[in-house]
Order: structure tokens, then C-alpha cells, then sequence
């Protein structure tokens, strides 16, 4: 169930983000581009995550937005660079069947190339846009169900170092019964499938904080001694820091960006060991679209840690820095 302490480091190459409205768009992705930062991020690491969407849903009914986030993703693996796979569950019609079906699916494509396989995104989120899984039907029995059959093809597969998990958002509000329901619909062979549980959080992005380090701890904290617990999810589980970003654009500077997540970084470096975190993930490579007039007050095109034509904000040089002091 759990792997010995470490620590690794991974990004989304993508441009296309999750919205409170849908999807940010811009320009195409450039692999060449891609490729070149990704090299650069990762330097000599041994091991470098590249985190990339499948998205479910049903034939009849099929998603407005891209099943591939970004698109043909395989070509950005390669030599100590593994994927980090999240397999989103989005069907009106509540298949998990076929959901598990697409789980096992992925896993035989995959295989060695695994470094995790992420089971539906940020299930806990249930007043949230519908490009995430939150307010889809049956998405809690999807999370516990795709978990236990994750484990399973990959222990069939002899593809035990793949990490199996599931992920959330901090859960305050109509989310926070999330994982009293999730350690009801769980049981002890789904406890003893996960391999890691991640966190998507974005401190002072959607309010504002005085101390991002010690708003970040606090977050990491509370996952560790309440959340996990709640769905009686064991202290040897790993955390993975799953997504991490923070947007510029107007009164929100290039600099501040760097300033933020690498206080971020620095806090879950620092309690690895104690609240045992495992990754971090940033969130993401490249803006949505960084030139446009239209979209600039709009803080979701702008998370890249690279502007939209992939010039490098101040952000990206931090955390190619950071790898390398901490791989």
C-alpha cells in the first residue's frame, strides 16, 4: 500500500485548463516547445511526472470538451519522465461499468510508462463546473470502484510500482460530507488499493493570504489529521501535492507567481517526512492564452509557469532550480 519516502516532482505540459465556466483555450500546443521545457524542468531528475486527462463519458452523450488533455500526450514520456494518469469520470448516465472498462483499458496501453493512475478528478468538488467530476452522478462509487479495479489490473499486469489513487479539493462548504460518504462506499480492499491520495489547492489565488506558507501548511495539515481519517484512510497513505498553481495577469505580477509557489514547494518539502507528501505537481506549463485582450482579466488562462508563446516567467527558472536541489 505505501512506497518508502520520497520525493518527485511533475507538470501538466498543457495549455488547455479547467475553468469555472468550462475550458481555457488558446493557442495550440507546440510538442517541440513542450519537449525543450520539459527537458529543461527535469535536468538530470531521475524521475519526472508528466500529468495528463482522459476524460469518460458515454457515446450517446459525449463530452463538449477534448477526451485528451493535452492531446497525444505519450510523446512527452520518455527516459525517467512517467505519467501521471488521471482517468476522469463524466457520464450522464452514471456508468461505472464503462468506466472501469476504460481504467483497465489504459492500464494495459500504459503499463511501464505509469507512474500513477489518478481515479476521477476532484470527485469532491459537487458545486463545481461540470468539466470536472464532482457533480456527475454516481462519481463517489465510480472513485471507490475505479480504485479497487486500478489495483487489480496492475498487480494482473506485474505493474506493481504503479501508484493507484484518487484526489480532492480542500472540502469546506457542500463539499465537506465528501469523505464521510467516500469511507462509507469504501471498504478495506479499496484502503489497502491506494497507493496515495492527492490535493488540488491553489493557496491565495481565490482569497487572498497573508502567509501562504503557513495557509498551505494549514491545508496539508487538516488533509492529514481530518479529511483522510474521516474515510478511514491510514497515516501510511501518501499524500501527493496532485495540482498546484497560482495565475497572473493584471495586479497579479510574474513575480509574485514565483513568490508563491515556491513558499508552496518549500512548505510541502519541509513536511514531507511528518504528514508524508510524496509529489508535487505544478499547475501547468503554459498559460491558456497570455496576449489576448479578451481573456485577461480571466485568472484561468494564466496558471503557466511559461507564457502562451513559451517564453519562461520568472516561475518557471524557480522551479527548474528547485528540481534540481531536490530530485
Amino acid at each position: 500500500m505505501a512506497h518508502p519516502p520520497s520525493f518527485v516532482f511533475g507538470i501538466y505540459p498543457g495549455g488547455e485548463a479547467g475553468s469555472d465556466s468550462g475550458i481555457a483555450t488558446g493557442p495550440p500546443d507546440d510538442p517541440l516547445r513542450i519537449q525543450q521545457a520539459l527537458d529543461r524542468l527535469q535536468g538530470e531528475a531521475d524521475r519526472f511526472i508528466v500529468r495528463c486527462y482522459e476524460r469518460f463519458s458515454d457515446a450517446d452523450a459525449p463530452s463538449p470538451w477534448p477526451l485528451q488533455a493535452p492531446q497525444n500526450y505519450a510523446q512527452y514520456l520518455g527516459p525517467g519522465r512517467l505519467l501521471d494518469l488521471v482517468v476522469m469520470f463524466q457520464s450522464k448516465r452514471g456508468d461505472v461499468a464503462g468506466f472501469l472498462d476504460l481504467v483497465r483499458a489504459l492500464i494495459g496501453q500504459y503499463g511501464p510508462q505509469l507512474y500513477s493512475i489518478q481515479i476521477t478528478e476532484e470527485a469532491s468538488f459537487v458545486d463545481g463546473p461540470e468539466c470536472i467530476d464532482g457533480p456527475w452522478p454516481r462519481v463517489n462509487e465510480a472513485l471507490v470502484e475505479g480504485v479497487k479495479a486500478a489495483k487489480a489490473e496492475t498487480l494482473r499486469l506485474g505493474l506493481s510500482e504503479v501508484r493507484v489513487g484518487f484526489n480532492s479539493a480542500p472540502t469546506f462548504g457542500p463539499s465537506a460530507a465528501f469523505w464521510n460518504l467516500i469511507g462509507a462506499l469504501g471498504d478495506e480492499a479499496f484502503v489497502q488499493a491506494l497507493d496515495y491520495v492527492g490535493l488540488d489547492f491553489f493557496p491565495d489565488v481565490f482569497h487572498p493570504e497573508p502567509n501562504v506558507k503557513d495557509a498551505a501548511l494549514g491545508v496539508m495539515e487538516t488533509m492529514r489529521r481530518d479529511w483522510l481519517p474521516a474515510a478511514g484512510i491510514p497515516a501510511a497513505v501518501p499524500i501527493h501535492i496532485a495540482e498546484n498553481g497560482w495565475p497572473t495577469g493584471p495586479n497579479r505580477s510574474e513575480e509574485r507567481q514565483s513568490e508563491v509557489l515556491e513558499a508552496v514547494i518549500q512548505t510541502a518539502l519541509e513536511a514531507r517526512e511528518r504528514l508524508n507528501i510524496e509529489r508535487y505537481t505544478a499547475f501547468s506549463l503554459r498559460d491558456s492564452e497570455s496576449f489576448d485582450a479578451a481573456s485577461a482579466e480571466n485568472i484561468f488562462y494564466h496558471f503557466g509557469l511559461m507564457r502562451s508563446d513559451y517564453s519562461a516567467k520568472p516561475a518557471f527558472e524557480m522551479y527548474r532550480r528547485l528540481i534540481a536541489e531536490n530530485s
